[in-house]
């Protein structure tokens, strides 16, 4: 009886060592070492206007949807690099029809599985220099879906529909867009 208990606490030992909550540092709780490697999002949404000293969003004179594929590969330390191809309002980013690697950011996973990212668009790409998208995110699936929303996108330049909000000063955009991203996996083996 007691090799049988023996064994069966092994077994049970072994089976929570592989498990999610092992891997992410041993309590169940998540951290930025749980996003390491590449994951494919794609995202959905409207650029709706600048938002101006009111707080208020002013429309653009058309809202313009977005679609877009991207790979983030993070490193687990809280920093990623990431390559998209997005078009806006029918057209391709920037009027680029390839992806645009000149992509940078940084996020945090707090121990609650929630989270923020920061994308930030450098020189060279199809998307001007000092553009910038913050996500607040969800860690799912034992690190292997990560869930998000923009709560803030700064622009570089643009005004409003009526011409009333300008970009510079107001920069701010007004957004519904939300990624979705998942693990990517090579012949059902995980990076």
């Amino acid at each position: 009886m007691i090799k049988h208990l023996s064994v069966a606490t092994a077994i049970a030992v072994a089976l929570f060592s592989l498990s999610g909550a092992a891997q992410a540092g041993g309590s169940g709780r998540c951290s930025n070492e749980m996003l390491r490697g590449p994951f494919s999002f794609i995202g959905h949404g409207v650029i709706l206007g600048l938002i101006g000293d009111d707080g208020a969003v002013h429309p653009y004179a058309a809202p313009s949807i977005l679609d877009d594929v991207a790979l983030v590969t993070f490193d687990g330390m809280g920093h990623f690099t990431r390559t998209d191809f997005g078009v806006i309002a029918g057209l391709p980013k920037g009027g680029k029809t390839t992806f645009n690697p000149a992509q940078s950011g940084s996020y945090s996973v707090n121990s609650d599985c929630t989270g923020i990212m920061q994308i930030t668009y450098e020189a060279g790409g199809a998307v001007p220099a000092g553009v910038e998208t913050d996500l607040n995110m969800v860690v799912a699936a034992d690190g292997t879906v990560i869930e998000s929303v923009v709560y803030r996108a700064l622009t570089v330049g643009g005004q409003s529909g009526d011409g009333t909000v300008k970009c510079p000063p107001n920069c701010s955009q007004g957004v519904q867009e939300s990624f979705e991203g998942k693990k990517v996996s090579v012949f059902g083996l995980r990076w």
